[in-house]
């Protein structure tokens, strides 16, 4: 696959400015860019979604199928999303063959009013993961399966209709890390059966792992190709951000007190003897305000479901949450929020934004009560609310009324942390709070997270990202829902991901 010298605008703006990129058969090739580099309309032109304003695209040596003929692109060239786009309620098999059941069931079947043959679809989906080696009952419903092997399904059907480049977009952003190195191990079989893959993550680690050549776009331009081995890992951040990398960990860079002095008294967040069946427990936690406390562990571990639990998401089998040393009533988000606990869920797309609203509307989805006199919400005191927002997070947009489904997705995160923050709450529990977002913006986001506890909350940060991690005053590991270790500043990497797999020195 090679593009060269693509120019993409929209209107007044201008996406793409000459873009470039080749990739070669039985290749792991990284994209990768801050939010707004130009990465997705890339993708778009790569994959037949938009028409380019200048520029060529070819695959193996030939010209591109005509724009507007998918199901020649599909042969070409895949992309599996980040957002999953299987039918969650069908089958397997049903997701493998949508809207071509007469691939999959013989000539015929599905045309007019002529029956599917259901025995013979089955049997053809289990030839095709067979194929790529994916171990999936067809019978299955999509909803079943774990999120990795949701992406097998995905990559196969993907696969299926021809296609030997697959574009792989943020894969891993909702897998923990046993999924991730299944992941990793099915990518690296299909590449040595000459399937190419360009992998856009904003996860730089995987790139040195998975990778061989990486692509840095910035500003909407081509800044860097070279192969990855000769790339280090703060010459990758410079490219990306046009500064030195360690400039941009600003987070990092802020002054500090050393030992502040936390609040005394009641703890702003007791967990006492915290369980949920058959997903973690007993746990006990006391966040002192000012504490930034990290709870680090794999979705599987439990971490999830607790930061879940403390928001009010989940109701806990047994045990108490208190906040000040209030009891906050089990499994209801109302009363979580009156207690003074605000919340970065871990999907934004699914759980933390209304996208057709606008950045005031999400902004201010939590202060209806505060917008205007007897429950009314005036517009006037929205704008002026979500303008301040807006200034006090650097969300980069038009105005308060632009969509946010139109934001960039480093944007987009600002807004759900803003929208947490907004309350001004005593507890922050935050799940993968820079999850999907670019480096810059992760760094932004962090720094936001350490500034809340500066000013006097306590803050849960849920992830088994290690960079998430950095930014804690301790750190707790969750291993099959225990606490198996904890750490203070000056941890290790080895020592707290031994601790996240279960094979640390217990506390």
């Amino acid at each position: 696959m090679h593009a060269q010298g693509v120019v993409k605008r929209f209107g007044p703006t201008l996406a793409l400015d000459g873009g470039h990129l080749t990739v070669a058969a039985g290749e792991a090739h990284a994209l990768v860019g801050r939010n707004g580099a130009g990465k997705s309309t890339l993708v778009g032109v790569l994959t037949g979604l938009h028409r380019p304003d200048a520029g060529t695209v070819a695959f193996d040596g030939a010209p591109a199928p005509a724009f507007g003929d998918a199901a020649a692109w599909r042969a070409k060239v895949a992309c599996v999303h980040q957002k999953p786009t299987v039918v969650p309620d069908l089958t397997v098999a049903e997701n493998l063959f949508l809207n071509r059941f007469d691939a999959g069931a013989g000539t015929g079947a599905g045309r007019g009013l002529r029956p599917i043959g259901w025995r013979r679809l089955r049997e053809r989906a289990t030839e095709l993961l067979a194929e790529y080696g994916v171990s999936v009952d067809p019978r299955t419903r999509a909803k079943d399966l774990p999120v990795e092997q949701r992406q097998f399904v995905e990559i196969a059907r993907a696969l299926s209709f021809g296609a030997r480049t697959v574009i792989l977009d943020e894969p891993t952003a909702q897998l923990d890390a046993r999924g991730i190195d299944l992941l990793f191990g099915k990518l690296r079989e299909l590449r040595a059966r000459g399937v190419a893959f360009l992998f856009i993550s904003h996860h730089l680690q995987e790139v040195y792992e998975l990778c061989t050549a990486v692509t840095v776009y910035r500003d909407a331009r081509h800044v860097l190709t070279a192969p990855v081995a000769e790339v280090a890992k703060d010459d990758l951040v410079a490219a990306m951000a046009g500064e030195h990398g360690d400039a941009a960990r600003s987070w990092q860079a802020v002054p500090r007190p050393v030992a502040r002095p936390l609040h005394t008294g009641e703890p702003a967040l007791r967990v006492e003897r915290l369980v949920l069946d058959g997903a973690y427990g007993p746990v006990d936690l006391t966040v002192p305000a000012g504490e930034v406390l990290g709870i680090a562990g794999s979705a599987a571990s439990g971490s999830t479901a607790l930061g879940e639990t403390l928001a009010g998401m989940r109701r806990a089998t047994s045990g108490r949450i208190l906040v000040r040393g209030r009891e906050v009533a089990p499994g209801s988000v109302p009363a979580a929020l009156d207690a003074g606990i605000g919340y970065v869920p871990e999907d934004r797309h699914a759980q933390g934004l209304v996208p057709d609203r606008s950045v005031a509307e999400n902004v201010t989805l939590t202060l209806a009560d505060r917008l205007g006199p007897f429950g009314t919400v005036l517009p006037a005191r929205t704008r002026r609310f979500a303008r301040t927002a807006i200034d006090s997070f650097d969300i980069r947009t038009r105005g308060p009324e632009q969509p946010v489904s139109s934001l960039s997705g480093g944007n987009q995160q600002k807004v759900v942390v803003a929208r947490a923050l907004a309350r001004r709450p005593g507890v922050l529990v935050a799940l993968r709070p820079t999850a999907g977002v670019d480096v810059t913006s992760k760094d932004a986001l962090l720094g936001v997270v350490r500034r809340a506890a500066d000013d006097g909350s306590a803050v849960v940060v849920v992830s088994d990202e290690l960079d998430d991690l950095r930014v804690c005053d301790r750190v707790c590991a969750l291993f099959h829902g225990r606490v198996v270790a904890s750490f203070t500043s000056g941890w290790t990497d080895r020592a707290l991901v031994a601790a996240m797999e279960g094979v640390g020195e217990r506390p």
